[in-house]
């Protein structure tokens, strides 16, 4: 045999490698299966929905449900603020974390390691028990029932300083040095020179920070008591609950979910590349 033709000769994959495979394509079909059940249920007939034993595929696809939906709740206000709460929040939460991490990881200052350890501490607290505080705390200077105050509170995250303070530190340190003798400002360096060298972990912070305050709904809920124009999609979706005294109105439920869920998926779909490079960079630094 040539050597051009072992070359393309592919390597049969052994047993452990398939067993491998297999598992990991039941999990992943066992993870996905909770959201296509959900968009082919919105897609069903009322009867389609209570028949036994249940329609795995809808044999007359229809959008009735969606337009329910929309006649339900204020379903464009609501989409609208949600994407307000989680586009703001994530954008003050990249920003604040950038300019921490870049301070934590390139400057030598007392109490430095001190203050990244208390920083670090918060994230064990569980969210209930600062909920009173900071509900108090809005309160205190007029944001309760506004989308502000759901968001003011939410800008800086001790997890996101932390995630862009590890792979700021890997930063080569001589291209900082050069840029300012050159004459860069430090934000014209950390934007300029850090920022794309930390793109991947960049985009998993925006991620997890849209996904986390696009589904966030405890904190919303205690804030905006009394304001129902302001509900985010996720705590108008609750009215959707009282409609499903039955089986009838299981697709109703399911079209509002899915209009939910919507806005993440795409954005992931977007950020994937970045989100696995972060994941894949992480672990090569560990």
């Amino acid at each position: 045999m040539s050597a051009p033709t072992r070359s393309l000769t592919r390597k049969r994959p052994s047993g452990r490698q398939a067993l491998l495979a297999t598992a990991m394509l039941l999990v992943a079909v066992a993870s996905a299966f909770p959201l296509a059940w959900m968009v082919l249920s919105s897609l069903k007939t009322p009867a389609e929905t209570m028949q036994v034993p249940p329609v795995w595929l809808p044999h007359t696809p229809t959008l009735e449900a969606y337009e329910k939906v929309a006649g339900v709740i204020n379903l464009g206000r609501s989409m609208w603020n949600s994407l307000f709460i989680a586009s703001v929040t994530t954008a003050g939460i990249l920003v604040t974390s950038m300019m921490a991490g870049y301070a934590f990881a390139k400057y030598s200052f007392p109490g430095r390691s001190l203050l990244f350890s208390l920083l670090i501490a918060t994230m064990f607290l569980p969210p209930i028990v600062t909920l009173i505080p900071l509900y108090r705390m809005v309160g205190s200077i007029g944001l309760n029932a506004s989308l502000a105050g759901i968001i003011v509170p939410n800008l800086a995250n001790a997890f996101g300083i932390f995630l862009m303070r590890q792979f700021i530190a890997g930063v080569p340190d001589e291209l900082i040095d050069a840029a300012r003798m050159d004459g860069a400002s430090e934000l014209l360096i950390l934007y300029k020179i850090v920022a794309p060298s930390v793109a991947p972990a960049i985009a998993a912070l925006a991620l997890f920070a849209f996904v986390y305050h696009w589904n966030s709904y405890l904190w919303p809920l205690t804030v905006l008591q009394g304001n129902a124009d302001a509900y985010p999609i996720v705590i108008s979706l609750s009215r959707l609950l009282s409609y499903n005294r039955g089986a009838v109105n299981t697709g109703l439920v399911m079209a509002g979910a899915t209009l939910a869920v919507l806005p993440p998926l795409v954005l992931f779909v977007f950020l994937q590349r970045f989100f696995v490079d972060s994941i894949v960079g992480s672990a090569i630094k560990g």
